[in-house]
C-alpha cells in the first residue's frame, strides 16, 4: 500500500525533506527576532516523525527483501543436495508430513532438522548445514510419489509484491491452501523437473 502525503507519494522521502527544509526556512524568516512558537514546533516535530516512519517503513522493507533473496537462494541450494542425494539413492528422502527432510544417519530415515548436517548413514555430507528460514518461519518439503520420485519446496515470501508471489487476477498475493510455513502460508516453492511447485496444489487470495 502506498501513503500519499501532500499529494506526493511517501516513497520519494527526497521531496518529502525538501519540503520540511522550506517550511523550517519560512518560519524562521518569519520569527527572526521572536524565536519559534510552542505551536511552530510541534508542526516541525510532527513532519520529522513522518519523516523517521518513513525511513524506517523503507529500512523494514530492504530486509525483508533481503531475508527473501535469502530464502530463494537457501532453497536452490537445497535442491542441489537432494539431486545429489538421488543421484546416490535413487529416490529422494521422505518427509515427516509436515515439511520436514527424513533421510539423514544413522538410517536415512532420521530427521534431518533445519539448521543441522543433512547426513547419510554412509557419512555422506550432503549440506554442512540444512538452512532455517532467516525470519523466524519454516521451509516445507514434501516427497511426492510412491518411488519418492519427485519433491516440492517451500518458503514464505514476506515482500508479497514479489514477482514470484502469483497474484490471482485482481493483482492480490496468493498462498498455498494447507501448506504451512511457520505462522504463515507458503507462497513461493521450486520443485524437481518432472514436477512443478503448483502440482497438486490449491492457491488461495490473502
Amino acid at each position: 500500500m502506498r501513503v500519499m502525503l501532500w499529494g506526493i507519494d511517501a516513497k520519494n522521502k527526497s521531496i518529502i525533506v525538501i519540503k520540511i527544509i522550506m517550511i523550517i526556512n519560512i518560519i524562521k524568516n518569519q520569527k527572526k527576532t521572536s524565536g519559534f512558537t510552542l505551536m511552530e514546533l510541534l508542526v516541525v516535530m510532527v513532519l520529522l516523525g513522518i519523516l523517521v516512519t518513513l525511513g524506517l517503513s523503507s529500512f523494514r522493507g530492504s530486509q525483508a527483501k533481503s531475508r527473501d533473496s535469502r530464502r530463494k537462494s537457501e532453497l536452490r541450494q537445497m535442491a542441489l543436495a537432494l539431486e545429489t542425494y538421488f543421484n546416490d539413492k535413487g529416490k529422494y528422502p521422505n518427509d515427516d508430513g509436515t515439511g520436514r527432510i527424513m533421510g539423514c544417519a544413522p538410517d536415512d530415515v532420521s530427521l534431518c532438522d533445519w539448521n543441522t548436517e543433512f547426513k547419510d548413514k554412509n557419512g555422506t555430507i550432503y549440506m554442512v548445514t540444512l538452512p532455517a528460514d532467516p525470519g523466524g518461519l519454516s521451509y516445507y518439503y514434501d516427497v511426492l510419489g510412491a518411488t519418492n520420485g519427485s519433491y516440492q519446496l517451500y518458503a514464505r515470501l514476506e515482500n508479497t509484491l514479489d514477482s514470484d508471489v502469483t497474484k490471482d487476477v485482481n493483482g492480490n498475493p496468493q498462498a498455498y491452501t494447507g501448506l504451512s510455513c511457520g505462522a504463515k502460508l507458503c507462497n513461493y516453492g521450486i520443485a524437481s523437473t518432472n514436477t512443478t511447485a503448483g502440482a497438486g496444489r490449491t492457491l488461495v487470495s490473502e
